[in-house]
Order: C-alpha cells, then sequence, then structure tokens
C-alpha cells in the first residue's frame, strides 16, 4: 500500500493536529466576518446573539450556548461548502483545519497546538482521558461528592475496568462559607498511597463555588515529589463552567489534564470540546480507539507496532461527524480574543457579584454560593423558603426570567449572569425573586 498524502485522506479521514497545528502560529485563527460588531461595547456584544431579539431574559446560558452571529456564520460557510462539493471540500479543509483550531485554543490557553486534543463535549474528553489512563489493579481515583454525574460515571466505569476504587470526599460543609485553606487541606489529607488520580471540577455547577485550582495543583506536586514517576497522581479537570469565564491561562495552572465542552461560556459551536494536557502526562495514555493520525495510520499500513510516545492529535477523535461545527470553533475563540479575556472575566464577575448581593439582601433567600469572586465565577445558587427549587424556576419562567435547576440531590435554583446579560436584567430577575418570596 502507497502511503501517500491523498491515500492517508482517503483511508483515515482526519490528519494530526498537533503536527498540523506545529506549523501554523498560534495567531492563525479564522477571520471574523464583517459585521458591525464592536467589541469595545457590551450592547454591540448582545446583539450578537439571536435570542436577545425576544423579551426573555437568559440567565441559564452556561447549559448550551446560543451562537454569536461570527460562529454562525463560519458553520454556514463550512455547511454550504460541503454540501455544493463534499470530497473537494472535504480535502482541502481537512489536514489544516485541525491545527488551525489546536493553534486558537492554544493562543487562549496559553499552551501550545501540540497539547490539546479536539472533542466533542466534557464527557468525551473526560471518558478519552480517565479511559486511557493505565490504572492497575488496585489503583484509587480520588474525587469529590460535589462532582457531576459524568465526571463520577467516567471514575467508576474506568476503575472498575482496572480492578481499583473511587473514593469521593466532601471539600466544604457549607459552599457559602467555603474557603481555600480549607478546600487544599482536604483534598491534601485524602490522598492516600493507593491514589494515582485525582479528579475535581474547577466551578461546581451543584453550588457555584469555584475551586482554588492552582493551590490544589501546588498540593498535589507536593505528594509526587515523594514518589517515582509510576506512582506519580494525576490531577485532571473539568474545567467546563471556568473555562470563558476566569482570565486564567489555563496550560499554567498546574494541572496534568483539563477536560470542557466549548458550547457554553466559550460560545462555541454545539457538540465542541478540548483537552488540554501537560507532554508528560499525554505520554502516560494509552489509546481507547483507532487514532485516525499519521503515525498510527502508519504503523497500520505498515503492519507495525505502534511505539511512539501518546500525542494529542491521536486523541482528537477520528472519523466523519459534523467538520461545519468542529471548524467555526476557531471563530468562537477570535470572539473571545475580540473582547478580550480579561474584560470578559471583569464583566462576568461584575454582574455576578451584583446579583449574589442582591440576592442576599432578600429576606427568605439563601444564597450558597460564595460572595467572593475568589471562590465563585459564573453560577449562582440559591433557595427561597418555603418554596421547592423547581417551582422558583417555573415561577421565574412565567417572569421571563430563563432560570434553571440543579441536577443534583440537593438541588438549588440557579441563575448565571454572562455576557448576553446587562445590569438590567439582574435587577429585572431581582424583581421576580422578590416578587415569588413567601413573606
Amino acid at each position: 500500500m502507497s502511503l501517500d498524502r491523498r491515500n492517508f485522506l482517503y483511508l483515515a479521514g482526519v490528519s494530526a493536529a498537533a503536527a498540523a497545528g506545529a506549523r501554523i502560529s498560534s495567531a492563525a485563527t479564522i477571520a471574523a466576518p464583517e459585521t458591525s460588531f464592536d467589541p469595545m461595547r457590551w450592547e454591540s456584544v448582545r446583539e450578537q446573539f439571536d435570542l436577545l431579539a425576544g423579551d426573555q431574559i437568559h440567565l441559564s446560558s452556561f447549559f448550551l450556548t446560543s451562537h454569536p452571529r461570527q460562529v454562525r456564520e463560519e458553520i454556514e460557510r463550512h455547511r454550504s461548502g460541503i454540501d455544493a462539493n463534499p470530497l473537494g471540500y472535504i480535502e482541502k479543509n481537512m489536514f489544516t483545519m485541525p491545527g488551525k483550531i489546536a493553534a486558537s485554543v492554544a493562543e487562549y490557553l496559553g499552551g501550545r497546538p501540540e497539547e490539546i486534543a479536539i472533542t466533542n463535549s466534557t464527557t468525551m474528553g473526560l471518558a478519552l482521558i480517565y479511559h486511557g489512563l493505565p490504572l492497575r489493579n488496585g489503583d484509587e481515583i480520588l474525587t469529590t461528592s460535589h462532582d457531576h454525574f459524568v465526571h463520577h460515571e467516567t471514575a467508576r466505569l474506568a476503575a472498575e475496568q482496572a480492578g481499583g476504587t473511587v473514593r469521593k470526599i466532601r471539600l466544604y460543609t457549607d459552599p457559602a462559607k467555603a474557603s481555600v485553606d480549607e478546600i487544599v487541606e482536604r483534598i491534601r489529607n485524602a490522598v492516600s498511597m493507593k491514589t494515582r488520580v485525582v479528579g475535581i471540577t474547577w466551578v461546581h455547577s451543584g453550588t457555584g463555588v469555584k475551586l482554588p485550582v492552582r493551590q490544589i495543583a501546588d498540593a498535589i506536586a507536593e505528594v509526587n515529589r515523594k514518589r517515582s514517576e509510576a506512582d506519580r497522581v494525576i490531577l485532571i479537570v473539568d474545567g467546563v463552567h471556568g473555562l470563558g469565564v476566569e482570565d486564567e491561562a489555563v496550560a499554567e495552572m498546574g494541572v496534568d489534564f483539563f477536560v470542557a465542552g466549548t458550547h457554553k461560556w466559550i460560545f462555541g459551536p454545539r457538540g465542541t470540546g478540548i483537552v488540554w494536557g501537560r507532554a508528560s502526562a499525554w505520554n502516560r495514555l494509552r489509546l481507547v480507539f483507532p487514532a485516525f493520525a499519521e503515525k498510527p495510520f502508519a504503523a497500520w499500513a505498515s503492519e507495525s507496532r505502534l511505539t511512539a510516545p501518546i500525542e494529542a492529535a491521536w486523541i482528537t477523535q477520528g472519523g466523519f461527524h459534523a467538520f461545519e461545527y468542529e471548524w467555526a470553533l476557531p471563530a468562537a475563540f477570535e470572539f473571545h480574543k475580540q473582547i478580550g479575556r480579561a474584560r470578559i472575566a471583569e464583566r462576568i464577575h461584575s454582574l455576578n457579584d451584583r446579583c449574589k448581593e442582591g440576592l442576599g439582601n432578600i429576606r427568605n433567600v439563601r444564597l450558597y454560593t460564595p460572595l467572593t469572586s475568589k471562590l465563585s465565577a459564573g453560577i449562582i445558587c440559591f433557595e427561597i423558603t418555603g418554596v421547592p427549587s423547581k417551582q422558583v424556576v417555573a415561577k421565574l419562567h412565567e417572569k421571563k426570567i430563563i432560570a434553571s435547576t440543579a441536577p443534583y440531590r440537593e438541588s438549588y435554583a440557579r441563575l448565571a449572569p454572562s455576557l448576553m446579560n446587562s445590569p438590567e436584567d439582574i435587577e429585572a430577575a431581582l424583581r421576580a425573586v422578590r416578587s415569588i418570596v413567601v413573606t
């Protein structure tokens, strides 16, 4: 079999994202379409989202985003190209787009393109990492009782397959009173000689608590200094509700793997996600499905064993899928870049601070999310005395305030101000909450 460029494209369907990304400048992102968008004006930012044409106030956009105009237009551009000439358009873009995506993501995260894998969600990213870890019989995955169903189930399935165990701990008793020292100390004390993985969530969607990831990473690093490489603790972070909110360089947070969907706070195409991993962490993984990348394909074609260290591109999903959505992802990161990561963080925190302060001043409302921005991000959880949370959300919907409930055993009402919102939206939401309170 001749493994030339065209044969590889035809048979494998995708190129190595890292190899392509390494040749592309980190500034190589898809240019934004010509519009009247003014990233310095919040009103103009809000106008990029179609849902704002109605009279509802959306305070649950973290669930699944509305696409801003730039992303919608990029999706349509790629869709039209594929519909007009599927073979030609795929051949033209399949070798270049993975690298452009990796470059745009790496620039935002502060890392390198070869550290990025592309997925379709946080769920997929977590599964690829946990099931790729070389866990052994008796190994322990340490996680917390505050994590989402997906994180818990992924850890459980990976541990069962390896003959290991999962242990969950609480990081705080009262989320509203959580502290950095308490959280870090509980994790440090819970790590045992059997612990090989610590899995945490940056921002808890059930309480709104934002974990001090940097300090947790430092505590894990202290543990690892006394261990051999084979017994090193891997730190995995579900970062979906911090990415796109916080002004943080993910690649400098000290974690091993950072997993996030990009169809929430990043405003990316639906069905997109990313994994960032340090090179030494990628090298520890094993593949869990056929990798549509050059080296694995070459090994198959020559009937030889793949011996090279694992690369992020090999974790990226293969096969034919919704390319028009995936390839529009750089437009979402460009949208954030135009506004500015620091400005976005300041805006979201400002709106959230206003909302938390207002909720805290309403009688018979209990706020579960910390007031300090150090331990909270974009999700606010609260409860109204005497009114079930689902009923609170239903009543808010009647008043055209789109809130949500948390999918946990202890379920609270949630408001999550984002770039789609204004101070006036927050005041309207607070008025609606006051009208529901039982006096």
